[in-house]
């Protein structure tokens, strides 16, 4: 997904790595989302999380865009034209509806729930997203992972991957990447990872076994739940810091919960956000968009019936270092 604000702001940060606390006694920070409108006069709004000032990472993950139930037939849904991302991996994940993804690398391809989706951009690449016309409601999230110094030249890529969800103590846990309760994504990523749907009965409650030396954030999608010890409602995101072996999730709801548990080590390198770029310096956004505009860097997206996303305009401002609270 494109970050079509027409004024992004333009975030420099850096992951400070947190000593381990006390596995019985995590602290869990709430973070709320912003509302974001696609664009247009019948906008779909979409919920951003992250980034945002308390909090810019949680691992690698960069960006969390949580959208819907929306009935397109009111907001005309998704259309995102063709528009650039380097530095960075998109992770397509949805609860109801149905994506057309295109992209530079010549991959055609659908996002469907349970179903993820992972394009990789590297040094450039180009997509388009667009709900298809057998969507009525579209509801999912869309989030960005930054690729690490090493890596983040990398090819273009595009992966696609069907989690086999696993049962457990009134829950039900499909898992996109990483590992959780026993179960492995075989999708590779840069830096080691999490990211798992998790679906509790009412009322129920699941511990899962994590790796102490993840940070994690709990994005609740439905429902009331509990984490560690900490109330979450619909679109807040809990974040707990490295250190912890256990977490413990209670559905205090009377109907089914459903929330996307992220993680991942702490992120030490610093970056710069602006867009749909995320690179080490202003320099380096200056000439990703100038070369969105005008070369051939991000490669074209065949198929998509229309123009390209232009890039908005850069801030007149010098950049403002921004790190996440401890």
């Amino acid at each position: 997904m494109s970050n079509v604000e027409t004024k992004p702001i333009e975030v420099r940060c850096g992951e400070a790595v947190h000593g381990e606390r006390p596995a019985e006694t995590p602290r869990v920070d709430v973070l709320s989302p912003r509302d974001v409108p696609l664009g247009g006069p019948r906008a779909m709004t979409v919920r951003r999380t992250l980034p945002q000032r308390a909090r810019t990472l949680i691992g690698a993950w960069c960006f969390a865009d949580h959208y819907g139930p929306d009935d397109v037939t009111e907001t005309g849904g998704m259309v995102v034209a063709p528009h650039p991302h380097t530095g960075l991996q998109t992770v397509s994940w949805l609860f109801s509806g149905e994506i057309e993804h295109r992209d530079s690398l010549g991959s055609h391809a659908f996002v469907r729930p349970g179903e993820l989706n992972l394009m990789t951009g590297g040094y450039g690449i180009s997509h388009s997203e667009v709900s298809t016309p057998r969507t009525t409601i579209l509801h999912g999230v869309q989030l960005w992972v930054a690729l690490p110094e090493e890596h983040r030249g990398a090819a273009r890529d595009f992966q696609h991957y069907v989690p086999e969800p696993v049962r457990t103590d009134g829950a039900e846990i499909s898992v996109f990447l990483g590992s959780l309760a026993g179960a492995t994504s075989p999708v590779p990523t840069f830096t080691p990872l999490l990211g798992a749907e998790i679906v509790l009965q009412p009322h129920a409650t699941v511990t899962l076994a994590v790796d102490p030396g993840f940070e994690h954030g709990l994005l609740v999608d439905q429902g009331s739940v509990r984490f560690v010890d900490v109330l979450l409602r619909p679109a807040d995101l809990g974040y707990v810091h490295p250190g912890p072996g256990t977490l413990t999730l209670t559905n205090e709801s009377d109907d089914t919960a459903r929330a996307v548990l992220l993680g991942g080590t702490p992120f030490g390198e610093e970056i710069v956000m602006w867009w749909n770029f995320i690179c080490r310096s202003h320099e380096e956004v200056v000439q990703a968009r100038d070369e969105w505009m005008s070369g051939d860097r991000f490669g074209s997206v065949k198929g998509y019936d229309g123009d390209p996303l232009p890039a908005p305009e850069l801030p007149n401002v010098p950049l403002k270092p921004r790190r996440n609270a401890d």
